[in-house]
């Protein structure tokens, strides 16, 4: 079920940035277009414009808060994470904080130290009164 969904994926940037396993980089790193981290950050990790997609492999590590759009991770969060859009949890998986989120998915294997809630939904949008000539056009 991971694997199809990852071939699925169509990002509109094709600019992927990679932090390498052995990196580390203390303090708060923002990005745009697509971050895959290997390696280790200590700060907040920020993902900019609605396209924005965080991937951390299962050798990588964050020691602060992640706030994206969209997020695979496979390593290990010592923070809360906040996903905006869709999140999936691969099986080695491991948050210790707590979890927003809109969409989720989740294989077995992953855990979440923490609170688990769901992002609540945009407030409901009202749909316009139909015309009026629409109502008497009608035949009963």
């Amino acid at each position: 079920m991971l694997n199809r969904r990852r071939n699925e994926r169509n990002t509109t940037s094709h600019e992927t940035s990679l932090i390498a396993r052995g990196t580390v980089i203390r303090g708060d790193l923002r990005f745009s277009g697509a971050l895959h981290l290997d390696g280790r950050i200590e700060g907040t990790v920020l993902g900019e414009g609605d396209d924005a997609m965080f991937t951390l492999s299962e050798h990588g590590q964050v020691h602060g808060e992640i706030r994206v759009p969209h997020a695979v991770i496979n390593g290990h969060v010592t923070g809360d994470v906040h996903v905006s859009a869709r999140l999936e949890l691969a099986p080695q998986a491991r948050i210790d904080g707590d979890l927003r989120y809109h969409t989720l998915e989740m294989a077995a294997g992953a855990q979440v130290n923490g609170r688990i809630s769901r992002q609540a939904e945009d407030a409901q949008r009202e749909l316009t009164a139909p015309d009026a000539e629409l109502d008497e056009a009608v035949p009963a």
